[in-house]
């Protein structure tokens, strides 16, 4: 039986970790992209970044606040909306039968703004990736959020009710469960998506040849060949 790529128990404390790590550069961008946020035309890029942030954090890099205003993110602009049209489209409908419906629709394209915006794909495609990148995952990824938001809820209530500071405990609690959830929108992603294709990528064999030209002079060439393995 093939072993999970992803557990509830895998995520959360992974996501912290990735959190932490990035805290300041996370606390940065939400900072500049609220001050930004009434900026038309910019505003579009900053909220397609803000979104973009597993991506860039999945692949390891080391993020800069300033990386909201990558004018690159705005090239996205048209297939973005054309993709939380789609997914609109459906989800709102599916969520009168019962909620649960559109529940699970929405945990089925949950990868693919990251898809679009990562691999440069039609919005179609990317929604067609992301319902394969989480089959089999939906309930944990649905897990994850809940309790992660119930953790938050109820710790909110509790500090909420100190005297004086508990309003700035509060608000420290909000930031940390974002950042939380960011990193484990980075884990999830990188599981099901970046590191899913790698072990889908076939294994490349180097072949090199020598060969003697008629000057005597010694060639050296390197054939890269994919290796296919065959199924039983």
């Amino acid at each position: 039986m093939e072993a999970k790529k992803i557990t509830i128990k895998s995520i959360i404390p992974e996501g912290i970790s990735i959190g932490i790590k990035n805290v300041l550069s996370l606390i940065g961008a939400v900072v500049l992209y609220i001050l930004t946020c009434w900026i038309p035309y910019i505003n579009v890029g900053t909220t397609i970044a803000m979104a973009a942030i597993p991506i860039e954090l999945a692949k390891g890099k080391v993020i800069s606040p300033t990386f909201i205003f990558d004018g690159k993110y705005r090239k996205y602009m048209g297939e973005y909306f054309s993709l939380i049209g789609l997914m609109s489209i459906a989800i709102v409908p599916a969520m009168a039968f019962m909620i649960v419906p559109g529940i699970i629709i929405s945990l089925s394209w949950s990868l693919a703004v990251y898809v679009l915006i990562d691999k440069g794909i039609a919005p179609s495609e990317a929604m067609i990736q992301s319902n394969k990148a989480t089959y089999g995952y939906k309930w944990t990824i649905f897990g994850t959020g809940i309790l992660l938001g119930l953790a938050f809820g109820i710790l909110s209530f509790v500090l909420g009710m100190i005297p004086f500071v508990g309003i700035v405990f509060v608000i420290i609690l909000a930031i940390v469960f974002v950042v939380t959830m960011l990193g484990c929108n980075t884990v999830i992603y990188k599981k099901l998506v970046l590191e899913a294709n790698n072990d889908n990528e076939p294994e490349q064999e180097v072949i090199i040849t020598e060969t003697i030209t008629p000057e005597g002079e010694e060639i050296k060439v390197e054939i890269i060949e994919d290796e296919k393995k065959d199924e039983e």
